[in-house]
Parts: C-alpha cells; sequence; structure tokens
C-alpha cells in the first residue's frame, strides 16, 4: 500500500483530531477555523470564501475555538489492533466494491448508525446510503487503509488516469458486526489534513 503524508501539520488546537472539528461544529464556525488553523490563510481571504466579513470570520473564529476548547478532547493513541474489526473492513471493502448490497448488509447491525458529514446522521435503514453510491458520477473504490494510524477505509476516486485517495470512512463494530459508519465523502479535507495516510490497494 502508499503511505503519503497529505499535508503540513495542522495548528496546535487541532493538531491530529480534525475529525474532531466536523463533528463538533456548524459549517461557518468550522470552515472558519478549519482555513484559519489548518491552511493559515487570512481573515481577508477566509471571509471572501465563506460570504462574510473579515469581523464575522473573527467572530465565528473566536466561537468555534471557544467550542473546541470546551470539548473533551479525543485520544491521541493509536486504538490496539482489532483482527475483528480488520476482518470486517476487507469484508466490506471487497461487497462494497462489488456493489452487493444484499451480502453487505449481512455485515452490518440491524440498528446500525450513519453519518455522512454535512449530509445525514440516523439509523443506517433510513438513508439511501448504498444507492447514492450507486448512482455516483465519478467513477469510485474503496481500500482499506489508515489514517493517523488508525483503520479507515479509503475512498478513491479516478482522475483520468489513476486512482487517487479522496476521503475516509470510519466503522465501529460489536459482536462481529458493523454498528456504526462515519463517512467523510463529502468532507475531503478530513483526509488532506491528517498527518499520515496509508491509503490501502485498490482491488
Amino acid at each position: 500500500p502508499d503511505t503519503f503524508d497529505p499535508s503540513e501539520p495542522v495548528g496546535p488546537i487541532l493538531d491530529r483530531a480534525v475529525e474532531h472539528l466536523v463533528l463538533a461544529l456548524p459549517p461557518k464556525e468550522r470552515a472558519c477555523v478549519l482555513l484559519k488553523d489548518v491552511f493559515d490563510c487570512s481573515l481577508e481571504e477566509i471571509a471572501k470564501l465563506v460570504g462574510s466579513t473579515a469581523g464575522g470570520v473573527k467572530a465565528a473564529l473566536n466561537r468555534g475555538r471557544s467550542k473546541l476548547a470546551s470539548l473533551p478532547q479525543p485520544s491521541m493513541r493509536p486504538r490496539a489492533a482489532d483482527p475483528e474489526l480488520s476482518g470486517l473492513l476487507h469484508l466490506y471493502v471487497e461487497r462494497f466494491n462489488r456493489q452487493d448490497w444484499d451480502e453487505l448488509r449481512e455485515l452490518i447491525s440491524a440498528d446500525a448508525r450513519l453519518r455522512v458529514a454535512d449530509r445525514f446522521m440516523g439509523a443506517l435503514d433510513n438513508a439511501p446510503y448504498f444507492g447514492t453510491y450507486q448512482r455516483w458520477n465519478t467513477p469510485w473504490r474503496m481500500a482499506v487503509g489508515k489514517v493517523d494510524n488508525e483503520p479507515a477505509v479509503i475512498i478513491h476516486f479516478w482522475d483520468g488516469s489513476r486512482w487517487t485517495p479522496t476521503s475516509l470512512v470510519h466503522f465501529e463494530a460489536a459482536n462481529r458486526r458493523i454498528v456504526r459508519i462515519t463517512d467523510y465523502i463529502h468532507c475531503p479535507w478530513v483526509l488532506t489534513a491528517a498527518t499520515s495516510v496509508v491509503a490501502g490497494e485498490i482491488s
């Protein structure tokens, strides 16, 4: 599998917990914190990008940083290797890439929860999740990899000449079934801001 460093290290507030920002902040505050603390944009540049003023950006930054500071910080320790989850992820990727949704559902708990960042949060049964991927215009493939030493499924898009790692999906498992899926396909900057990515092999 390919290993690459997607970006320079992020700012001190975010460190390796960029996903924490996705889940904790509303879109405007998140965008302002991301653009300032990860990509080091000026207030004026951010204002143009988010359709605000420099003063509005500064206020959103203050709110976002305060919220992040008040939240429990996620552990930076890599989790111990989980053979059960690893096996599930490889089966999941194989069946997902074949778009064999019936066999894929055999790996997933009946009450599994889904979060598609910025789009949906709720029961997987209530989401058009698999159909959305089936209708996606850009060719895609999944691969098992690691993001900041944590197991993840890496979403690759075809750019005309090669498969490019674009975003990621995280999973939780219990009793040999997937119980939670968190998909960042609409937030590709989560992968960009990671410290290290092992992209996995496309099958």
